[in-house]
């Protein structure tokens, strides 16, 4: 199993960032998206600063919009420059899953929690018991 991994909540004002090594797995500060070259950057140095060996990608496939989703995704991915393998895992539900209590929905904290759930289901799915 892969021990370092990062996870993203694609966002169009915010980045949601998670990450798990030896399935102990915490939220991270959030990603400002200014534009998709900045938020690139951004994205690309928590991978090489969390020598990341995989890439878990939330992606909504719960409607008719679910082949832009997922070319806007693919186009954000190659915008990485990575070479480390993408999973991509149905991201819906995660942020009302996590939006109970939560007052300001702007600071992105709640974005980070909801690519920490989208890394559990993940590794629910691929975790040998």
């Amino acid at each position: 199993m892969t021990q370092h991994i990062v996870a993203f909540d694609l966002g169009l004002k915010r980045i949601g960032v998670a990450f798990c090594y030896q399935n102990i797995c915490v939220p991270l500060e959030p990603i400002l998206r200014i534009n998709r070259h900045q938020a690139a950057q951004e994205c690309r140095k928590v991978l090489e600063q969390k020598k990341a060996e995989l890439l878990v990608l939330g992606i909504s496939l719960d409607s008719s919009s679910t082949d832009e989703n997922q070319r806007r995704c693919e186009h954000f991915v190659s915008l990485l420059k990575i070479s480390i393998p993408v999973v991509y895992v149905d991201e819906w539900g995660s942020s009302k899953e996590v939006a109970v209590g939560f007052k300001d929905k702007r600071d992105g904290k709640l974005d980070s929690l909801a690519a920490l759930v989208i890394l559990e289901r993940f590794l629910l799915n691929h975790t040998k018991i």
